[in-house]
């Protein structure tokens, strides 16, 4: 068998035979519906980087043998160019699993996805005890396993390789909660993601518990169970290094009375769809983007002097928020809001500002209303929707106009400022006359 991969790597084919196929580019293996029949084909994979296991029985390959490899085998699979491997569509004996993992210790797999595939069994941990692996990356999404309550001890047979794992996602997999001592083995995790279950506000709070995640970044909790803003604050203030979080649709309530400080540590904070009818208080003081966009928004009065980004549309504010309260502003997005009219005098001062989206405002095509939206649009700061989406609202003689073909000249504009002059000079005509 090491005869024909090493034939196979040799020639690079471009399309293995049977079940499994490359792209164009050679890097990416997609093999259908494994079976012991199809051995042949997905030895035929090995020369891609990234190879994709879609259906199949792999209840078959519970006996697979992986310890004892000999040391030309070993010498082999760290050469191999796989870096990420994908199954999908699978059912998976949970024993078996435990197999593969170690096989991937010879191996310079980086990246470990599991898609809509069911888990089934308890497989036994206890080989990997003191193993490491190179993978950093590890994706599960609408997966079904036993609860993770009560498997502690599995965590620990693995936690040699778990303590560097990098980058961990579960999400639309139905998980209620993330016992503290599982979080307490990832010590060097950087990423997690648990997007789309059904975390609650109780077991977020055990989840981040002393000495758990020490040194995440980035957590992405967006389309949970979440409810209560301040328990949310609470339960991720022991995360110090936190700088992206991410609780969009949740259904959150205010609680006005809380304290809570957020880690000072967060740059990127996204409040989208979570039903808030106001900007709570307090925010992070160095919060560099703030996402509040798709909620029940009248009025934004707070003032972030490191703010860049501010995401507000589809809410229901009447005036855009003072832009002096945002020095550092970078990009401001306020489409389908109730906004008549732009604060021009205040964004040609902020040179920062280059980014404006706010199409779909009922806007009042005044000479101020629509110069301001004309002068941002001839600077380029109107990048998005522009102008095809910028529709007059009033007066009644411009109603459903583009905002960029109503007239706003001086003699239009300001007759004022055009026949004052001109009466000045035909008085000194005049004068001079007599």
């Amino acid at each position: 068998m090491n005869v024909a991969v090493l034939l196979l790597l040799g020639l690079g084919l471009l399309e293995a035979e049977g079940r499994c196929f490359f792209n164009r580019t050679q890097e990416h293996c997609v093999c259908y519906n494994l079976s012991q029949e199809s051995i042949s084909s997905i030895i035929q994979c090995l020369p891609a980087s990234v190879v994709e296991f879609l259906g199949g029985e792999l209840e078959k390959y519970i006996a697979f043998p992986i310890s004892n490899l000999d040391p030309s085998a070993i010498e082999m699979l760290g050469s191999l160019a796989i870096r990420k491997i994908i199954f999908g569509d699978l059912l998976v004996p949970e024993i078996l699993l435990a197999r593969v993992l170690r096989f991937f210790s010879y191996t310079q797999v980086q990246e470990l996805v599991f898609e809509c595939c069911v888990f089934e069994g308890r497989g036994s941990w206890d080989q990997m005890a003191c193993q490491d692996l190179p993978i950093l990356s590890l994706h599960f999404h609408n997966v079904t396993s036993a609860p993770l309550t009560g498997r502690e001890q599995d965590f620990s047979s693995l936690s040699s390789w778990l303590e560097t794992l990098q980058e961990l996602a579960i999400t639309g997999s139905h998980v209620t909660n993330l016992p503290c001592g599982i979080g307490r083995v990832f010590r060097a995790l950087r990423s997690l993601d648990m997007a789309q279950n059904s975390l609650g506000d109780e077991s977020l709070m055990s989840a981040f518990c002393k000495g758990a995640f020490p040194q995440l970044q980035i957590l992405n909790l967006q389309r949970n169970n979440l409810t209560s803003y301040h328990s949310v604050c609470e339960s991720v203030q022991l995360l110090h290094e936190l700088q992206h979080l991410d609780l969009s649709q949740n259904k959150l309530m205010a609680d006005l009375s809380s304290s809570c400080q957020w880690p000072a540590s967060l740059r990127i904070f996204s409040l989208s769809n979570t039903g808030l009818d106001k900007v709570l208080t307090p925010l992070p003081p160095s919060l560099e983007v703030l996402d509040m966009s798709c909620n029940h928004l009248h009025a934004v009065d707070i003032s972030l002097s490191s703010l860049k980004k501010l995401f507000l549309s589809q809410n229901m504010l009447e005036a855009a928020p003072s832009i002096r309260n945002y020095p550092m502003l970078e990009t401001l997005h306020l489409d389908n809001n109730l906004i008549t009219e732009l604060p021009w005098d205040e964004v040609k001062l902020l040179g920062h500002l280059w980014d404006v989206a706010a199409a779909g405002n009922p806007y009042n095509c005044s000479c101020s209303g629509a110069g301001g939206l004309q002068a941002l649009a001839g600077m380029g700061h109107l990048r998005q929707g522009w102008p095809q989406d910028y529709i007059c609202h009033s007066p009644p003689r411009y109603q459903g106009r583009l905002v960029k073909d109503v007239p706003v000249s001086v003699l239009q504009c300001n007759s004022a400022a055009v026949i004052a002059p001109v009466c000045i000079a035909l008085a000194l005509l005049g004068v001079a006359g007599a």
